[in-house]
């Protein structure tokens, strides 16, 4: 399997990505299922929707922006402690500075409800996480793809 992802746009690959994660097992096979993929962004992770929130407004230990930059996407998951990843979504919405921000929702959860609340709420994908590291890899690659498109509308073959 290549670790090289299907197409690269080098601005994209400078980028942060945050992942708001809960499970640590989850975390871990996320992280495997990246360094795969090939995907070179930084990827930061926050435990719960709380932390989420403090990382994106710059508060706490995620005061530093120079160490913790605002993430051009967010993978987020649904079922957090704290704060659901729906409240979450909501806060990332309501926030003048983080609108911009491309959120992507990355979870187990197939409910109907859930993703038409996502999508009401402004979500700009609903990706369901598949059960196998393979399957995850290339979703990765697919996603990786398509999401730095849509980060960077000006690159070759992305939205003018």
């Amino acid at each position: 399997m290549s670790r090289t992802p299907v197409i690269q746009w080098p601005e994209f690959q400078h980028e942060t990505l945050l992942l708001v994660e809960d499970n640590d097992d989850d975390v871990f096979i996320m992280r495997a299922a990246w360094r795969k993929s090939g995907i070179s962004n930084r990827l930061e992770t926050v435990r719960d929707g709380e932390e989420a929130v403090q990382y994106l407004s710059g508060s706490g230990a995620w005061g530093e922006r120079a160490k913790f930059p605002l993430p051009t996407v967010i993978l987020l998951d649904l079922n957090l402690p704290k704060k659901s990843g729906l409240e979450v979504l909501q806060w990332v919405r309501e926030q003048k500075g983080l609108k911009h921000i491309s959120v992507q929702i990355l979870t187990a959860s197939t409910r109907a409800e859930d993703v038409q609340r996502a999508f009401e709420l402004g979500v700009n994908d609903y990706l369901v996480k598949p059960s196998k590291i393979e399957s995850l890899v290339e979703m990765l690659k697919a996603w990786q793809a398509f999401a730095q498109f849509k980060a960077f509308p000006g690159a070759p073959g992305g939205k003018v």
